[in-house]
């Protein structure tokens, strides 16, 4: 059973309802079910208080629903002809996402090729983000997370997704990493914070069978099968956060993070993988998407005041001094303001972590 905030009780199993009901719980006041099979409790619903309550997704014996409406709940009803629930209560995780050998049939690719089709499909779409943002909110409660930006181009096998991995493997000894839930660098630093309680051979040795399938092109279900085949040779990972969208549809959500919070919108999503992410982030080499995280963060800190200012950790020197030159308009902008003292170049990884570890960041 798990109680939110204020008077707010979330219920999403028959089990968790009946074990209330039987407490001798007489009003629904305040309550959310979310999902649950009513069909046989019509007579426990009749005999019990159900003004304010809010039933999401719910079945109901016939005219079950009329008559809870009529004593004060309000319903909102299955939508029809959608793949993902949209009243959903918890996160993500891999192996729902990848619920089928065939990539072309699993539920991400299912939901992608749904998004913006059949009945009210912006509503399902809205629906579906509300639960995720709430379910996020409180999976995150009481862990400290890092963020780490970075291209979704980097393929397995090059030393700079070695050097991602070894980025999240130090950082995740102390903070739950957190990135924008795709391949590339992303899916390098999951891997990393992933194994971060392993010995480092174990990292070693998934980055070999990683390299058998550099790209998600042109065969997703090679590249998400290697990903598989180190989960299953290490099932009990340090857990790890992604937050994808099926904006990108054509870019896979990598394996390694153990929670993902997949969005429709991507507006919402990329506000909300910088404001989780307390602890700072770090931003690997990247072009024009990680750029724009670099200044949408910036921009968060610009505003805000000392208290509320996370670390902005860019590393590698050449990259965003000449490559991307975002390191010159960025001290401009910080210069004078309180998130100065907050925004860091390096080179290594050690720095990195030792930057998002310290306390004067």
């Amino acid at each position: 059973m798990r109680r939110t905030r204020g008077r707010t009780v979330e219920v999403d199993s028959l089990t968790d309802l009946d074990h209330r009901l039987a407490c001798g719980t007489g009003s629904l006041n305040g309550w959310r079910v979310r999902g649950v099979d009513l069909t046989g409790r019509a007579a426990a619903l009749a005999a019990t208080d159900v003004t304010g309550a809010l039933f999401l997704g719910c079945t109901f014996a016939d005219g079950g629903d009329d008559d809870v409406r009529r004593r004060g709940a309000i319903v909102f009803p299955r939508l029809p002809d959608v793949p993902v629930e949209v009243y959903r209560s918890r996160l993500y995780t891999p192996q729902e996402l990848y619920d089928t050998d065939d990539y072309q049939t699993s539920l991400d690719a299912r939901a992608y090729a749904w998004a913006g089709s059949g009945v009210d499909p912006d509503l399902a779409a809205s629906l579906h983000d509300h639960a995720i943002d709430e379910a996020l909110d409180a999976w995150v409660d009481g862990r400290h997370l890092v963020g780490v930006m970075g291209g979704h181009s980097l393929q397995r096998g090059r030393p700079e997704y070695a050097y991602a991995a070894e980025l999240g493997r130090a950082l995740g000894r102390t903070h739950v990493v957190t990135t924008g839930g795709g391949p590339g660098a992303m899916e390098a630093a999951n891997l990393g914070a992933y194994l971060a309680a392993a010995p480092r051979e174990a990292l070693v040795e998934a980055l070999e069978v990683l390299g058998r399938a550099p790209s998600f092109t042109p065969d997703v279900g090679a590249w998400v099968g290697a990903a598989f085949d180190v989960l299953h040779e290490h099932p009990h990972g340090t857990d790890t956060l992604g937050i994808p969208t099926w904006h990108y549809g054509h870019e896979p959500p990598n394996p390694f993070a153990t929670r993902i919070a997949k969005y429709f919108r991507n507006a919402t999503r990329e506000a909300i993988l910088l404001e989780v992410c307390d602890s700072g982030i770090v931003f690997l080499p990247g072009a024009a998407g990680t750029l724009q995280e670099v200044f949408q963060d910036a921009c968060e800190n610009y505003y805000a005041d000392e208290s509320s200012i996370a670390p902005m950790v860019l590393v590698g020197r050449e990259h965003w001094t000449e490559t991307v030159p975002a390191w010159q308009l960025l001290t401009t902008l910080a210069r004078g303001r309180a998130m100065e003292s907050h925004v860091h170049l390096v080179d290594t990884v050690e720095e990195a972590a030792a930057l998002v570890r310290s306390p004067d960041a």
